[in-house]
């Protein structure tokens, strides 16, 4: 049973979605392409990410098949609705580093 649940990412990916979805909700592509006050508000929604990834690794062990799985659902997630590749890399980024 142990090693189907160390493959098991059913969660880290839904999570990964979820975060996307927290950005995207927060921080919309229309106001990315104005970011006159994008810093403040983008500085707030990091916070706010930080602070869900800190709850969900609480809560769920991460092994690096995991965190990929987690990552890769965020990056995708992104590209998806329309995010600039270099702005996702740097976003998804950010992530693996919290996670």
């Amino acid at each position: 049973m142990g090693m189907f649940t160390w493959f098991d990412a059913k969660s880290a990916q839904e999570f990964g979605e979820q975060l996307a979805n927290a950005l995207i909700e927060r921080t919309p592509l229309e106001e990315m392409k104005s970011e006159k006050s994008l810093s403040k508000k983008h500085e707030a929604m990091l916070n706010k990410l930080n602070q869900m990834v800190a709850e969900f690794k609480k809560e769920n062990a991460l092994n690096f098949y995991k965190k990929a799985k987690l990552g890769n659902k965020f990056r995708w997630v992104l590209v998806e609705k329309g995010y600039d590749q270099e702005y996702v890399d740097r976003m998804t980024n950010w992530l693996i580093i919290k996670l």
